[in-house]
C-alpha cells in the first residue's frame, strides 16, 4: 500500500502553478517583441530607402535599381565602420549573428542581458543590413526579445531558470512576429534554445510566440509573407528526390559552416583591431554587390522568386556563388546581423538550380525543400525548417517533402561536422554544447533498481577502537562502503558511521570506552526502495551527505539496503553503456583494494 501511495505522488512533469505567473509575464514579452520587430524592419527600410536612392520609405526596395552607381562599393563600408565603433564603445556583444551570443547568456551568463545590448543589437543590424548587409533580422531579434525578455525577469527578481524561459520568449516572440511563424518560432525555442522539453518553459515560450503573431497582423500585416499556390498531394517520387536535395543541402550548409570559419580565420591573423574587420568585410560585401546588386541585403523578394520558380539558368549560378562569398566574408569579419534570409536564399537558389533536372516536382517546390534543408542542417534544426517554410507558403501539401528534406540534411551535417555553424563560435570560446535532448536517468530509476542488497550492520555497543582497528586491516566486513550500518539488539537501526566520523572522535577524544554508536550519526536521513534516484540525489545534496540508508515503508527501523554515492555512479555508468554500446556494463568491480566482498552482516556474534 505504501509503495502504490508513494508512486501515486509521482507526476509526469515537475511542473507547478509558478508557470502561470511565467504565462502572465510572457504576454508583454510578447507585446514588446512584437512592436521591437515592427520598429526593427521600419528602421531597416528607412536606411535602405535613405542610402540606395536618397529617399525616405517604410517598405524594403529591391535594390536592382539602385542609385549610388559605383558609390555602392562604400556604402556597406560606412555603415560597418559605425558598427565597428558602436561595438568597441558601446557593447562588444553586438558583434555576430546574435543567437551564438543568445546560447552564451543562457547557458554562462545565468540567462542575464545587458539593457544596452537590447538597444545597439537592433541599431547596429539596422545599419548593418540597410546600409546593404547580405543579412537578416531573426539573429538581432533573437538577441533583443531575449534581452527583453531577461531584463522582464530581473525586474521582478526571477530564478535562472525562469529568466531562461522569458529570455527564449522574447527570442521566440521576435521571430514570430517578423516572419508570421509562431510554430517555428516555438520549435526554434526548443530546438535550439531551451535545452529542455518541459510544460513549465514551453508554454510561456508558445505563449510569447502567438502574442506576437497576433499583434503582427495591426503592425506588418497577415501571414503567410511568402503565399505561394499549393502544390498538389506529392507522389512517392517526389518524396523520394526530396530526400536527394536534402542531401545536397546538407552539404552546402557543411560548406558555407566551413567557408565562414575560414574567412573568420583569416581576420583573426590580421594585424589590426577587431573594430575595423566590419569594415574590411563590407568592402567585400560592396564590391560583390557592383557586380550583381541582389546579393546586398535581406533579398525577401528574391526567396518570393525562388519559391514561385522565377530563378532559372545561368542566373541561380552567379546569384548561388556570390551570395555565399559575400555573405560568408561578412558574417566571418564580426559584423551585425542575422543568417535565416541568406541561408533561404542559397538554398532557394542551390534547389531551384538543381531542380531544373529532376524529372518530378518544379523548381518552385525544390527551392523550397533546399530551404528547408539548409536551414535545418545549417542550425540542427529540422523541425524548425520544416514548419518555417509552411508558415512562411501556407503550402500544406508539401509537408512531406519539407520533413524529408530537412531529415535528410541533418543526417548529413551531423555526420560530418562535429559542430553547426551557431556552437563552432561558442566551441571557439572553450565553451562545449551538448544538442541532444533526452530525460535525465535519475528520473526514470527507482533506488531499488540500483540499491545494494548486501550491507554490513554492527553493534550499535563496538568500541570505536576495536572498529577503528577493522577498518585499517582491510576488514571487507566494514570497509564494503563508506558508511557502516549500526544496530540494536534486536537489529533495528539506530545510526552510521563513517570514516570521517571516526577521525573526528579520535580528534576529540582517545576514550577507549566510546562506542560506534557515540561516535556516529544517530539523526539518520533514510531513502525508500520506491523513491526516485532524483529525489534520493537531492536528498543527498539537501542534508550535504554522501550515503543513506534504506529502509522499509512499513517498518522503518527496518533496513533493507544501502545506497551510496558509488552505487548512483555505477547505475549511470551502466545506463550509458547499455544505450551506447548495447550491452550492460560489467559488474560493480571492487571500491578498493582489500575490500573485494560485500557482506551481510545481521549476524552479531559474526560481527564481533
Amino acid at each position: 500500500m505504501e509503495t502504490k501511495e508513494a508512486h501515486a505522488s509521482l507526476r509526469d512533469f515537475r511542473t507547478d502553478s509558478r508557470m502561470l505567473l511565467l504565462v502572465a509575464l510572457a504576454v508583454p514579452v510578447g507585446v514588446v517583441s512584437a512592436l521591437v520587430a515592427k520598429a526593427l524592419l521600419w528602421l531597416i527600410a528607412e536606411i535602405t530607402n535613405l542610402v540606395f536612392f536618397q529617399r525616405f520609405g517604410p517598405l524594403l526596395p529591391p535594390l536592382e535599381n539602385h542609385h549610388l552607381g559605383a558609390w555602392i562599393i562604400a556604402a556597406p563600408v560606412l555603415g560597418a565602420l559605425l558598427i565597428g565603433l558602436m561595438a568597441r564603445y558601446g557593447s562588444e556583444k553586438i558583434r555576430g549573428h546574435g543567437i551564438p551570443e543568445a546560447l552564451e547568456a543562457i547557458l554562462l551568463g545565468s540567462s542575464m542581458v545587458e539593457p544596452k545590448v537590447a538597444l545597439l543589437k537592433p541599431i547596429s543590424s539596422a545599419i548593418s543590413i540597410g546600409t546593404g548587409g547580405p543579412f537578416n533580422t531573426e539573429g538581432p531579434i533573437i538577441m533583443t526579445g531575449g534581452a527583453i525578455g531577461s531584463m522582464i525577469a530581473q525586474l521582478f527578481h526571477l530564478t535562472a531558470a525562469e529568466r531562461k524561459t522569458l529570455l527564449v520568449a522574447g527570442a521566440a516572440g521576435g521571430m514570430a512576429a517578423v516572419f508570421s511563424a509562431p510554430i517555428a518560432g516555438t520549435l526554434l525555442a526548443v530546438e535550439l534554445l531551451l535545452f529542455e522539453w518541459r510544460p513549465r518553459s514551453f508554454i510561456p515560450v508558445a505563449a510569447a510566440s502567438v502574442v506576437a503573431t497576433l499583434l503582427r497582423v495591426p503592425l506588418l500585416g497577415a501571414g503567410p509573407i511568402f503565399p505561394i499556390h499549393p502544390h498538389p498531394v506529392l507522389s512517392a517520387t517526389v518524396i523520394l528526390w526530396a530526400v536527394s536535395i536534402g542531401i545536397l543541402a546538407g552539404f552546402g550548409s557543411g560548406l558555407l559552416t566551413v567557408l565562414v570559419y575560414f574567412c573568420e580565420d583569416i581576420f583573426l591573423k590580421l594585424p589590426i583591431h577587431w573594430m575595423w574587420w566590419p569594415a574590411i568585410g563590407a568592402f567585400f560585401v560592396g564590391l560583390g554587390g557592383w557586380f550583381d546588386p541582389r546579393v546586398l541585403g535581406v533579398g525577401y523578394y528574391l526567396i518570393d522568386a525562388l519559391l514561385k520558380g522565377h530563378f532559372l539558368g545561368a542566373a541561380v549560378v552567379s546569384l548561388l556563388v556570390l551570395k555565399a562569398i559575400v555573405w560568408s566574408i561578412s558574417l566571418g569579419s564580426g559584423t551585425s546581423g542575422g543568417v535565416l534570409a541568406p541561408l533561404l536564399i542559397i538554398g532557394g537558389v542551390l534547389g531551384a538550380f538543381a531542380g531544373q533536372w529532376l524529372p518530378a516536382g518544379d523548381p518552385g517546390l525544390w527551392a523550397m525543400v533546399a530551404m528547408a534543408g539548409m536551414m535545418g542542417g545549417t542550425m540542427r534544426s529540422p523541425l524548425t525548417g520544416m514548419f518555417f517554410m509552411l508558415e512562411l507558403t501556407a503550402d500544406y501539401n508539401a509537408l512531406p517533402a519539407l520533413l524529408c528534406g530537412s531529415v535528410a540534411a541533418l543526417a548529413v551535417t551531423v555526420l560530418l561536422m562535429r559542430r553547426s555553424i551557431l556552437t563552432e563560435k561558442l566551441a571557439r570560446r572553450g565553451q562545449h554544447i551538448a544538442r541532444e535532448y533526452s530525460v535525465d536517468l535519475f528520473e526514470l530509476m527507482r533506488v531499488e533498481d540500483v540499491m545494494d542488497r548486501e550491507f554490513t550492520m554492527l553493534p550499535a555497543t563496538t568500541p570505536l577502537p576495536r572498529y577503528s582497528a577493522r577498518l585499517a586491516s582491510g576488514d571487507p566486513l566494514v570497509c564494503s562502503h563508506q558508511g557502516t550500518l549500526l544496530g540494536n539488539e534486536a537489529g533495528e537501526l539506530v545510526g552510521i558511521i563513517t570514516r570521517g566520523d571516526v577521525v573526528r572522535a579520535f580528534e576529540r577524544s582517545r576514550d577507549d570506552t566510546l562506542t560506534i554508536l557515540e561516535a556516529g550519526e544517530t539523526d539518520l536521513v533514510v531513502a525508500y526502495p520506491d523513491e526516485t534516484l532524483y529525489d534520493v540525489i537531492a536528498k543527498l545534496l539537501r542534508n550535504d551527505i554522501g550515503r543513506l540508508p534504506l529502509v522499509d515503508r512499513a517498518d522503518p527501523s527496518k533496513v533493507v539496503g544501502y545506497l551510496g554515492r558509488a552505487g548512483i555512479l555505477h547505475a549511470r555508468q551502466r545506463y550509458h553503456a547499455k544505450k551506447t554500446f548495447g550491452k550492460a556494463a560489467p559488474p560493480f568491480a571492487a571500491r578498493r583494494a582489500g575490500c573485494r566482498r560485500r557482506v551481510k552482516a545481521i549476524n552479531y556474534e559474526a560481527a564481533r
